[in-house]
């Protein structure tokens, strides 16, 4: 049996109809059942519910957002820190590296004070010299020639003096 398009074509059209109708009457709830009378106040009462939750929903979001926002803030703000006293830690290790470095330089060039004799231990600037000083004299200028390096805060000279050699 040999059907025309138009034959086909109505009888999709009234199947999809059927079906929509059918659709359509299945899907009453009980809320629907207790609507008013007037249908026009029905539809309104639900616009407007559906706009509550709409609000609701948009506001629940930004809240979100705003936390979410927060902490990354928070976060990015902890790794700032967090890398600034790393590179004040490194920097103040190499400065008391350099402070030592200096102060043995320093030590090396006086023709009376041996660097080799004298050990320098540099925290937080504050050098402290310990070994021996052939002098007095030689013991108090270790002192000064430490204290004249920059970055220096304090010197703690433990040297002690040689015992004359007989």
């Amino acid at each position: 049996m040999k059907m025309s398009s138009r034959t086909l074509t109505t009888m999709s059209a009234s199947t999809v109809l059927l079906a929509a109708l059918a659709l359509a009457g299945c899907n009453r709830n009980t809320e629907q059942a207790q609507a008013p009378a007037d249908s026009g106040a029905g539809v309104a009462q639900s616009e407007q519910r559906m706009e509550q939750k709409v609000d609701q929903a948009q506001a629940s979001a930004e809240r979100g957002m705003d936390n979410a926002a927060n902490a990354v803030k928070g976060a990015a703000q902890d790794a700032t820190q967090a890398t600034k006293n790393a590179a004040a830690e490194v920097g103040d290790k190499v400065g008391d590296a350099m402070i030592t470095t200096t102060v043995n330089a320093e030590l090396a060039k006086d023709p009376k004070l041996s660097a080799l004799k004298i050990d320098v231990d540099t925290a937080d600037g504050k050098v402290a010299l310990r070994g021996t000083a052939p002098d007095s004299a030689s013991r108090e200028r270790a002192t000064q020639l430490a204290m004249a390096v920059k970055g220096v805060v304090s010197v703690d000279n433990q040297l002690t003096i040689e015992p004359a050699k007989s």
